[in-house]
């Protein structure tokens, strides 16, 4: 192996500790954030009580209204099946949807996959991220994100969506022409790099406004 290639793959290395750091440290704060609500919810009860015994129902519904906001931060919006997607999924989610993302998941998985949990972790973290980076260039109106996971037979089947603000990319190869970081570029190599270990397919698709990759890997 090149020196040059040593540079790379140390490069490659080191952003893919960064980014499975990223990740725990974003899931942490969701669980903090779950347990802070269950920590104030005796304050809530007891807030609620009082303003009803003292009659002031429009006080009741207007607390109520922010308790429901407040909740729907730090709620677990998808269970997919799999502890490791369940939350990577989710502290996504909350990420996105805290940048005015419209994001839509439907993902169906074993609590158990062959693959483990670190190739999980970092494939759902790169596509997630890629999404949210292409979305942040279309104003708040336009951007989308749609996530689906199924197995299909004994593969697993990962399709990522979003909407560009981009016309039809350039393919050179097996790569679209993108502008942008090397960050962006790192985590396609992981990702094609985990694909490819595991036997799997990969399929990237540009076409005018939207982006999708599809993934399927072997789970025998």
């Amino acid at each position: 192996m090149g020196l040059f290639s040593k540079r790379i793959e140390k490069q490659i290395e080191s952003y893919q500790h960064e980014l499975i750091e990223t990740h725990y440290r974003e899931v942490d704060n969701m669980y903090r954030q779950i347990r802070g609500w269950r920590h104030d919810y005796r304050n809530h009860i007891q807030t609620v009580r009082a303003l009803a015994e003292n009659g002031d129902l429009d006080a009741v519904k207007k607390y109520l209204d922010g308790l429901e906001l407040d909740l729907n931060t730090v709620d677990t919006v998808i269970k997919t099946g799999n502890a490791m997607a369940d939350a990577i999924l989710n502290s996504k989610i909350s990420l996105a949807r805290a940048k005015k993302i419209e994001v839509h998941v439907d993902a169906h998985i074993p609590v158990k996959l062959k693959m483990s949990e670190l190739d999980l972790c970092v494939i759902l973290g790169n596509l997630f991220d890629n999404a949210i980076e292409a979305s942040m260039k279309l104003p708040e109106n336009g951007r989308m994100i749609r996530v689906y996971m199924d197995m299909k037979n004994t593969q697993l089947y990962i399709s990522f969506t979003n909407f560009t603000a981009e016309g039809k990319l350039q393919k050179i190869g097996k790569v679209f022409r993108t502008s942008k970081g090397k960050g962006h570029g790192f985590g396609l190599v992981r990702i094609d790099e985990i694909v490819e270990r595991l036997g799997g397919y990969l399929s990237r698709n540009s076409e005018e406004g939207a982006f999708t990759t599809e993934i399927l890997i072997p789970q025998t």
